[in-house]
Protein backbone atom coordinates (compact mmCIF):
# COMPACT_ATOMS: atom_id res chain seq x y z
CA UNK A 1 0.00 0.00 0.00
CA UNK A 2 1.59 3.23 -1.19
CA UNK A 3 1.49 6.00 1.41
CA UNK A 4 2.35 9.67 1.53
CA UNK A 5 4.76 10.14 4.44
CA UNK A 6 5.79 13.45 5.94
CA UNK A 7 9.14 13.95 7.68
CA UNK A 8 10.46 16.84 9.78
CA UNK A 9 13.95 18.10 8.90
CA UNK A 10 15.88 19.54 11.83
CA UNK A 11 18.35 22.40 11.37
CA UNK A 12 20.90 23.15 14.07
CA UNK A 13 23.58 25.86 13.87
CA UNK A 14 22.91 26.34 10.17
CA UNK A 15 23.22 22.66 9.23
CA UNK A 16 20.79 19.77 8.76
CA UNK A 17 21.04 17.17 11.51
CA UNK A 18 21.80 13.61 10.39
CA UNK A 19 18.57 12.39 11.95
CA UNK A 20 16.72 14.35 9.23
CA UNK A 21 18.14 11.93 6.65
CA UNK A 22 17.50 8.91 8.88
CA UNK A 23 13.84 9.98 9.15
CA UNK A 24 13.62 10.01 5.34
CA UNK A 25 15.06 6.48 5.21
CA UNK A 26 12.45 5.29 7.73
CA UNK A 27 9.74 7.10 5.75
CA UNK A 28 10.86 5.26 2.59
CA UNK A 29 10.03 1.93 4.23
CA UNK A 30 6.70 3.21 5.54
CA UNK A 31 5.76 4.80 2.20
CA UNK A 32 6.08 1.49 0.28
CA UNK A 33 6.54 3.34 -3.00
CA UNK A 34 4.50 6.40 -2.04
CA UNK A 35 5.57 10.03 -1.80
CA UNK A 36 7.94 11.41 0.83
CA UNK A 37 7.41 15.05 1.78
CA UNK A 38 10.03 16.68 4.00
CA UNK A 39 9.20 19.81 5.96
CA UNK A 40 11.68 22.60 6.74
CA UNK A 41 10.60 24.93 9.51
CA UNK A 42 12.47 28.00 10.72
CA UNK A 43 13.75 31.37 9.61
CA UNK A 44 15.87 31.41 6.42
CA UNK A 45 16.09 27.62 6.02
CA UNK A 46 15.14 27.17 2.35
CA UNK A 47 18.80 26.74 1.35
CA UNK A 48 18.69 23.22 2.84
CA UNK A 49 15.79 22.02 0.67
CA UNK A 50 17.82 20.52 -2.19
CA UNK A 51 19.93 18.45 0.22
CA UNK A 52 16.75 16.76 1.48
CA UNK A 53 15.81 15.87 -2.10
CA UNK A 54 19.30 14.44 -2.73
CA UNK A 55 18.78 12.33 0.41
CA UNK A 56 15.47 10.81 -0.72
CA UNK A 57 12.65 13.34 -0.30
CA UNK A 58 10.31 13.73 -3.29
CA UNK A 59 9.05 17.18 -2.27
CA UNK A 60 10.06 19.75 0.32
CA UNK A 61 7.66 22.16 1.99
CA UNK A 62 9.33 25.21 3.53
CA UNK A 63 7.72 27.33 6.24
CA UNK A 64 9.69 30.45 7.15
CA UNK A 65 8.61 32.98 9.77
CA UNK A 66 10.49 35.24 12.21
CA UNK A 67 8.64 33.52 15.09
CA UNK A 68 10.18 30.20 14.00
CA UNK A 69 13.81 31.33 14.32
CA UNK A 70 14.03 29.45 17.63
CA UNK A 71 12.09 26.31 18.45
CA UNK A 72 8.92 26.61 20.52
CA UNK A 73 6.31 23.87 20.72
CA UNK A 74 3.53 26.41 19.99
CA UNK A 75 5.19 27.83 16.90
CA UNK A 76 6.37 24.55 15.38
CA UNK A 77 3.08 22.77 16.09
CA UNK A 78 1.18 25.52 14.27
CA UNK A 79 3.53 25.19 11.28
CA UNK A 80 3.43 21.38 11.16
CA UNK A 81 -0.33 21.22 11.68
CA UNK A 82 -0.81 23.52 8.66
CA UNK A 83 1.33 21.21 6.49
CA UNK A 84 -0.45 18.09 7.76
CA UNK A 85 -3.86 19.65 7.04
CA UNK A 86 -2.70 20.54 3.50
CA UNK A 87 -0.96 17.27 2.69
CA UNK A 88 -3.15 14.74 4.54
CA UNK A 89 -0.29 12.23 4.92
CA UNK A 90 -0.77 8.61 5.92
CA UNK A 91 2.52 8.64 7.84
CA UNK A 92 4.68 11.08 9.84
CA UNK A 93 8.29 10.58 10.98
CA UNK A 94 10.28 12.80 13.35
CA UNK A 95 13.67 12.30 14.95
CA UNK A 96 13.57 11.16 18.59
CA UNK A 97 15.51 14.25 19.60
CA UNK A 98 14.81 16.88 22.24
CA UNK A 99 12.71 18.70 19.64
CA UNK A 100 10.97 15.57 18.38
CA UNK A 101 10.21 14.26 21.88
CA UNK A 102 8.59 17.59 22.79
CA UNK A 103 6.69 18.20 19.56
CA UNK A 104 5.43 14.75 18.53
CA UNK A 105 3.07 14.10 21.50
CA UNK A 106 1.58 17.58 21.11
CA UNK A 107 0.81 16.92 17.45
CA UNK A 108 -0.36 13.35 18.07
CA UNK A 109 -3.00 14.68 20.47
CA UNK A 110 -4.14 17.30 17.93
CA UNK A 111 -4.41 14.57 15.27
CA UNK A 112 -6.01 12.01 17.62
CA UNK A 113 -3.25 9.64 16.50
CA UNK A 114 -1.17 6.98 18.19
CA UNK A 115 2.56 7.55 18.50
CA UNK A 116 5.35 4.97 18.32
CA UNK A 117 8.35 6.64 19.93
CA UNK A 118 12.07 5.91 20.09
CA UNK A 119 12.06 3.52 17.12
CA UNK A 120 15.34 1.77 16.26
CA UNK A 121 14.17 -0.29 13.25
CA UNK A 122 11.37 -0.18 10.68
CA UNK A 123 10.42 -3.07 8.40
CA UNK A 124 7.56 -4.36 6.31
CA UNK A 125 6.28 -7.77 7.41
CA UNK A 126 3.05 -9.58 6.62
CA UNK A 127 1.46 -6.53 5.07
CA UNK A 128 2.20 -4.37 8.14
CA UNK A 129 4.82 -1.77 8.95
CA UNK A 130 6.57 -3.12 12.05
CA UNK A 131 8.44 -0.82 14.44
CA UNK A 132 11.04 -2.07 16.91
CA UNK A 133 11.72 -0.05 20.05
CA UNK A 134 13.64 -0.72 23.27
CA UNK A 135 11.80 -1.03 26.60
CA UNK A 136 12.83 -1.46 30.25
CA UNK A 137 15.90 0.74 29.81
CA UNK A 138 17.09 -1.26 26.79
CA UNK A 139 16.89 -4.67 28.49
CA UNK A 140 14.16 -5.86 26.09
CA UNK A 141 12.62 -4.91 22.75
CA UNK A 142 9.05 -4.76 21.54
CA UNK A 143 7.55 -4.72 18.06
CA UNK A 144 4.56 -2.52 17.30
CA UNK A 145 2.21 -1.92 14.40
CA UNK A 146 -0.29 0.89 13.91
CA UNK A 147 -3.74 -0.58 13.33
CA UNK A 148 -5.72 2.59 12.65
CA UNK A 149 -5.15 6.19 11.59
CA UNK A 150 -1.91 7.98 10.76
CA UNK A 151 1.33 6.06 11.24
CA UNK A 152 3.26 8.44 13.52
CA UNK A 153 6.75 7.55 14.76
CA UNK A 154 9.95 9.07 16.09
CA UNK A 155 13.27 7.41 15.22
CA UNK A 156 16.27 7.25 17.56
CA UNK A 157 19.31 8.98 16.03
CA UNK A 158 22.13 6.83 14.65
CA UNK A 159 20.06 3.65 14.27
CA UNK A 160 18.48 3.76 10.81
CA UNK A 161 20.96 4.10 7.95
CA UNK A 162 20.26 7.11 5.72
CA UNK A 163 19.82 6.61 1.99
CA UNK A 164 22.74 7.21 -0.35
CA UNK A 165 23.10 10.86 -1.37
CA UNK A 166 22.14 11.26 -5.03
CA UNK A 167 22.58 14.68 -6.65
CA UNK A 168 20.79 13.49 -9.78
CA UNK A 169 17.47 13.39 -7.90
CA UNK A 170 15.05 16.23 -8.49
CA UNK A 171 11.91 17.34 -6.71
CA UNK A 172 9.78 20.38 -6.06
CA UNK A 173 10.39 22.90 -3.28
CA UNK A 174 7.28 24.73 -2.14
CA UNK A 175 6.92 27.64 0.27
CA UNK A 176 3.87 27.59 2.54
CA UNK A 177 2.78 30.79 4.27
CA UNK A 178 1.53 30.14 7.80
CA UNK A 179 0.58 32.76 10.35
CA UNK A 180 2.43 31.93 13.56
CA UNK A 181 0.61 33.71 16.35
CA UNK A 182 -0.51 33.62 19.98
CA UNK A 183 2.78 32.15 21.18
CA UNK A 184 2.73 31.62 24.93
CA UNK A 185 6.53 31.59 25.06
CA UNK A 186 8.99 33.52 22.92
CA UNK A 187 12.69 32.63 22.86
CA UNK A 188 14.80 35.79 22.68
CA UNK A 189 18.24 34.19 22.83
CA UNK A 190 19.83 30.76 23.16
CA UNK A 191 22.97 30.53 25.31
CA UNK A 192 24.66 27.16 24.92
CA UNK A 193 26.71 25.68 27.71
CA UNK A 194 27.64 22.59 25.74
CA UNK A 195 31.17 22.02 24.53
CA UNK A 196 32.13 22.53 20.91
CA UNK A 197 32.55 19.53 18.64
CA UNK A 198 30.57 16.50 17.53
CA UNK A 199 26.93 16.27 18.64
CA UNK A 200 26.86 13.60 21.36
CA UNK A 201 23.55 12.04 20.23
CA UNK A 202 24.74 11.67 16.62
CA UNK A 203 28.40 10.80 17.26
CA UNK A 204 29.73 7.61 15.66
CA UNK A 205 32.42 7.35 18.37
CA UNK A 206 32.03 8.31 22.03
CA UNK A 207 34.71 8.28 24.72
CA UNK A 208 32.97 8.48 28.10
CA UNK A 209 34.38 9.00 31.58
CA UNK A 210 33.06 8.10 35.02
CA UNK A 211 34.15 8.72 38.58
CA UNK A 212 37.39 6.95 37.73
CA UNK A 213 38.66 10.04 35.88
CA UNK A 214 39.01 11.58 39.37
CA UNK A 215 38.85 15.25 38.27
CA UNK A 216 38.00 17.68 35.49
CA UNK A 217 41.67 17.45 34.49
CA UNK A 218 41.21 13.70 34.17
CA UNK A 219 38.96 14.23 31.14
CA UNK A 220 41.84 15.64 29.07
CA UNK A 221 43.19 12.22 27.93
CA UNK A 222 39.62 11.26 26.95
CA UNK A 223 39.21 14.46 24.94
CA UNK A 224 42.49 13.77 23.13
CA UNK A 225 41.37 10.23 22.24
CA UNK A 226 37.96 11.47 21.07
CA UNK A 227 39.62 14.10 18.90
CA UNK A 228 41.88 11.52 17.21
CA UNK A 229 38.85 9.28 16.53
CA UNK A 230 36.64 12.16 15.35
CA UNK A 231 34.23 11.44 18.18
CA UNK A 232 32.59 13.10 21.15
CA UNK A 233 33.20 13.00 24.91
CA UNK A 234 30.46 11.81 27.27
CA UNK A 235 30.18 11.12 30.98
CA UNK A 236 28.35 9.11 33.59
CA UNK A 237 26.10 10.83 36.10
CA UNK A 238 28.68 10.11 38.78
CA UNK A 239 31.28 12.19 36.94
CA UNK A 240 28.77 15.01 36.42
CA UNK A 241 27.64 14.94 40.08
CA UNK A 242 31.26 15.11 41.18
CA UNK A 243 31.70 18.31 39.18
CA UNK A 244 34.23 16.83 36.74
CA UNK A 245 32.20 17.95 33.72
CA UNK A 246 28.98 19.62 32.63
CA UNK A 247 25.64 17.79 32.78
CA UNK A 248 25.26 18.35 29.04
CA UNK A 249 27.68 15.41 28.64
CA UNK A 250 25.66 13.03 30.81
CA UNK A 251 24.71 9.69 29.26
CA UNK A 252 22.15 7.45 30.93
CA UNK A 253 18.57 7.09 32.02
CA UNK A 254 18.40 10.71 33.19
CA UNK A 255 20.78 11.98 30.50
CA UNK A 256 21.22 11.36 26.78
CA UNK A 257 20.60 8.02 25.10
CA UNK A 258 23.32 7.25 22.55
CA UNK A 259 23.96 4.47 20.04
CA UNK A 260 27.38 5.08 18.48
CA UNK A 261 29.35 2.59 16.41
CA UNK A 262 32.05 2.62 19.12
CA UNK A 263 31.62 3.43 22.82
CA UNK A 264 34.74 3.56 24.99
CA UNK A 265 33.86 3.60 28.70
CA UNK A 266 36.72 4.86 30.88
CA UNK A 267 36.52 4.50 34.64
CA UNK A 268 32.79 3.80 34.50
CA UNK A 269 31.50 1.12 36.89
CA UNK A 270 28.37 0.36 34.85
CA UNK A 271 25.39 1.33 36.99
CA UNK A 272 22.10 0.23 35.43
CA UNK A 273 21.09 3.88 34.92
CA UNK A 274 24.18 4.49 32.78
CA UNK A 275 23.76 1.25 30.83
CA UNK A 276 20.24 2.38 29.89
CA UNK A 277 21.80 5.21 27.90
CA UNK A 278 24.51 3.33 26.00
CA UNK A 279 23.99 -0.45 26.06
CA UNK A 280 22.72 -0.47 22.45
CA UNK A 281 26.04 0.86 21.14
CA UNK A 282 27.34 -1.35 18.34
CA UNK A 283 30.77 -2.01 19.92
CA UNK A 284 31.52 -1.31 23.60
CA UNK A 285 35.06 -1.14 24.99
CA UNK A 286 35.44 -0.89 28.78
CA UNK A 287 38.55 0.30 30.61
CA UNK A 288 38.47 -0.17 34.39
CA UNK A 289 40.85 -1.13 37.19
CA UNK A 290 38.19 -3.32 38.81
CA UNK A 291 37.86 -6.65 36.96
CA UNK A 292 34.47 -7.18 38.65
CA UNK A 293 33.00 -3.87 37.39
CA UNK A 294 29.50 -4.27 35.99
CA UNK A 295 30.47 -2.49 32.75
CA UNK A 296 32.40 -5.59 31.65
CA UNK A 297 29.13 -7.55 31.49
CA UNK A 298 27.94 -5.48 28.51
CA UNK A 299 31.34 -4.78 26.95
CA UNK A 300 32.46 -6.45 23.73
CA UNK A 301 36.09 -5.82 24.73
CA UNK A 302 37.42 -5.22 28.23
CA UNK A 303 40.74 -3.79 29.38
CA UNK A 304 41.56 -4.20 33.06
CA UNK A 305 43.94 -1.39 33.85
CA UNK A 306 44.48 2.23 34.82
CA UNK A 307 42.71 4.48 32.32
CA UNK A 308 45.49 7.09 32.71
CA UNK A 309 47.93 4.54 31.31
CA UNK A 310 45.64 2.81 28.81
CA UNK A 311 43.93 5.80 27.17
CA UNK A 312 47.17 7.63 26.16
CA UNK A 313 48.49 4.36 24.71
CA UNK A 314 45.31 3.95 22.66
CA UNK A 315 45.56 7.55 21.49
CA UNK A 316 49.13 7.03 20.28
CA UNK A 317 48.26 3.80 18.47
CA UNK A 318 45.27 5.37 16.72
CA UNK A 319 47.46 8.30 15.66
CA UNK A 320 49.89 5.85 14.09
CA UNK A 321 47.06 4.06 12.29
CA UNK A 322 45.77 7.37 10.90
CA UNK A 323 49.24 8.33 9.66
CA UNK A 324 49.60 5.03 7.79
CA UNK A 325 46.05 4.86 6.46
Amino acid sequence: MARKVLTLAEVRDGSLRNVSFEAIAAAKTIAEGGEIVSVLVGDQVQAHANELIYRGADRVVVIEHPNLKFYTSDGYSQALKAVIDNEQPEGIVFGHTALGKDLSPKLAIKLDAGLVSDVIAVEEAGGNIVFTRPIYSGKAFEKKIVTDGIIFATVRPNNIAPLERDESRSGSVEALAVEIKDLRAIVKEVVRKTVEGVDLTEAKVIVAGGRGVKSAEGFKPLQELAEVLGGAVGASRGACDAGYCDYSLQIGQTGKVVTPDLYIACGISGAIQHLAGMSNSKVIVAINKDPEANIFKVADYGIVGDLFEVVPLLTEEFKKLKVHS
